[in-house]
C-alpha cells in the first residue's frame, strides 16, 4: 500500500481570485473550468496540485500550515510576489536559511527562501 500527496487546500472567500493569484507566483496557469467556488492549479502536473474551495466563514488567526518556496533571484522573486498582490510580514536568517514571510491576498501567510 502506498500514499501519496494529490492536493494541498486552501480555504478562501473567492475561488479564481485566490487561484490566479497562486498561478501568478508559480508562473502557470489556472486550470479549466475554476470558478469562484472551486478553482486548481498545476492539476496536470507531477507533484500536488493547488486546490481553492470557497468557504463562508473567514479565516481567523495565522493559518497552522503554510506553504514554503525557494527561488534563487529571491529578492526579484518578493518584488515580483508583492507586485501580484502580496504582503510583506516579515523577515527572518535562522537555520542557514534567509527567507520572507508573505501573506496571499486573503491573509494566508507563506514563504520564499533565498536558495
Amino acid at each position: 500500500m502506498s500514499i501519496s500527496l494529490e492536493n494541498i487546500a486552501f480555504d478562501c472567500a473567492d475561488a479564481a481570485t485566490l487561484a490566479a493569484f497562486w498561478a501568478g507566483v508559480l508562473s502557470t496557469e489556472v486550470d479549466a473550468d475554476g470558478n469562484e467556488f472551486f478553482a486548481t492549479v498545476n492539476r496536470a502536473a507531477d507533484g500536488p496540485t493547488l486546490m481553492f474551495l470557497q468557504v463562508p466563514e473567514p479565516r481567523n488567526g495565522k493559518n497552522r500550515l503554510h506553504v514554503d518556496l525557494a527561488a534563487t533571484d529571491w529578492a526579484a522573486e518578493v518584488d515580483r510576489i508583492v507586485g501580484l498582490g502580496a504582503k510583506r510580514v516579515d523577515e527572518h536568517t535562522e537555520y542557514g536559511t534567509h527567507w520572507i514571510t508573505l501573506a496571499d491576498p486573503e491573509g494566508n501567510v507563506f514563504d520564499v527562501a533565498e536558495h
